[in-house]
């Protein structure tokens, strides 16, 4: 002991001293527990909280797995309930517990002097903090940041229950270094993961409360509500970052110089990323293209998934999703089919034999398109004679469709099938190239054996005439 003594009151530099001081303050809170063990109600105490414990898992047992038949049989409940339940269901013997040792000392307060429920009071206490901290950190969505968040309330709960938090905040903050006119200490660190993970968690909230809002707006166009959306975000993200950097006492006016050459760089370096940015933000601004529409760029055919930061995601009728780069839209020639409206009028050509009625033909083609569901029939469906070929007379036939995210190939498709059946069962014939020999008056026609034609097209070609 005498050398025990000896060493603490040694000079040793601050942290140390701490570090000791902290150790000293455990271990003398240890000492004086142990030593007070020796009481019989103390004794007492512990062997109730263990079983309370023991009757808290016992309970559990019992009621966790008709629990768990009550939860699947809830159908039709929203997923964020259903997601606390199996929280809940997993913390259930912490939840019991809690509850029944406060009971117990509310019970033992009323019957017995408040000495006899000391340690009651003080497991109570930290039971309850645990529980707290792991129900209110299943919030965070992250995983790591989630168990770091959780680990460290638990460390600092404990310690402020048990009386040790000045030590130890000292400690941390005399472990420290400076850069500059800067003194970046442990405690310092911890703050600002502590204030910019709540902000961060604030503005998250706020951002995803913000969109559901403005997403559920049906006078606000899909583009705007994209472009609300990202400035909000913008605008959260933003203010947590810098009220968090000032309220750990962080001085922001040297950034600025920092930032406009980091910006002057970029600019020349990230041309292309720029000019992507400006014109996803000009896409949203003139509402040219928007979520759901149809857009032909190119080769490409598709409808619009979403419009982001830097591309634009585009799916295909074969399931490809192409990402291309905003710049492209502002600059390249889009046909979007449907900007103003859904409403697109497709054109296919044909055609039938001279010897059929022209107005037969116009007549049945027009009722074959229309017998077509996706064709619609309050717009007019026509068809026109457009030119006398060397072997048919040509027509077009026009038809109006309102879904064009249904594909276009297909429905044109379906309307020449509706136009093969209609001309089969009214006798129109669909003509091709013919080619006819006459054979002159006065001339004779006639014919030799294979093996001389053979033997004439090898001499031709410089081989060796075949045998007969």
């Amino acid at each position: 002991m005498a050398l025990h003594d000896d060493l603490l009151n040694t000079s040793v530099s601050a942290p140390l001293g701490d570090v000791l001081g902290l150790w000293q303050g455990i271990i003398g809170s240890v000492e004086s527990y142990v030593m007070t063990l020796w009481r019989p109600w103390v004794g007492y105490q512990l062997l109730i909280a263990l079983a309370v414990l023991l009757v808290a898992q016992l309970l559990k047992m019992v009621l966790a797995p008709r629990l768990h038949a009550w939860m699947r049989a809830r159908e039709g409940w929203p997923m964020w309930r259903i997601r606390w339940l199996v929280v809940l269901h997993k913390r259930l013997r912490g939840i019991l517990f809690v509850g029944m040792i406060w009971l117990v000392v509310i019970v033992m307060r009323d019957l017995t002097w408040n000495s006899r429920s000391y340690q009651l009071s003080i497991i109570a206490n930290l039971a309850t903090a645990w529980l707290v901290v792991a129900l209110t950190t299943r919030l965070i969505g992250n995983p790591i940041l989630r168990k770091a968040v959780r680990y460290g309330a638990w460390v600092w709960v404990t310690l402020s229950i048990l009386g040790q938090t000045d030590t130890f905040t000292n400690l941390m903050d005399n472990i420290a270094f400076s850069i500059g006119t800067m003194r970046i200490s442990v405690l310092l660190v911890v703050q600002a993961i502590l204030i910019l993970g709540v902000l961060w968690f604030a503005a998250r909230f706020m951002s995803h409360t913000v969109r559901s809002r403005i997403t559920g707006n049906a006078d606000i166009s899909p583009s705007m509500q994209v472009l609300a959306v990202k400035a909000m975000q913008l605008l959260f993200y933003g203010m947590a970052v810098f009220i968090g950097l000032k309220t750990i006492g962080i001085d922001l006016t040297g950034l600025a110089v920092l930032s406009g050459a980091i910006g002057v760089g970029l600019g020349f370096g990230l041309q292309k990323v720029v000019s992507n940015l400006v014109s996803g933000i000009i896409l949203l601004l003139d509402k040219s293209i928007k979520p759901g529409d149809v857009i032909s760029l190119g080769d490409t055919f598709g409808w619009i998934n979403s419009l982001g930061a830097r591309y634009v995601s585009i799916t295909t009728r074969d399931g490809k999703e192409y990402l291309i780069p905003n710049e492209d839209l502002i600059t390249g020639q889009v046909v979007n089919w449907s900007h103003s409206n859904d409403f697109v009028r497709l054109d296919i050509y044909f055609g039938t034999a001279y010897g059929d009625n022209p107005h037969d033909v116009r007549r049945i083609a027009i009722e074959a398109a229309m017998s077509v569901p996706r064709v619609l029939e309050s717009r007019p469906t026509v068809c026109h004679i457009v030119g006398f070929g060397d072997s048919s007379v040509d027509y077009i036939l026009r038809f109006w469709i309102s879904d064009p995210t249904g594909g276009l190939t297909n429905i044109r498709g379906n309307v020449f099938l509706a136009l093969w059946d209609a001309f089969a069962a009214n006798g129109i014939s669909i003509p091709f190239p013919q080619r006819e020999v006459k054979v002159l008056e006065g001339s004779e026609l006639r014919t030799r054996p294979a093996s001389s034609q053979l033997r004439e097209d090898a001499a031709d070609a410089g081989r060796a005439p075949m045998p007969d």
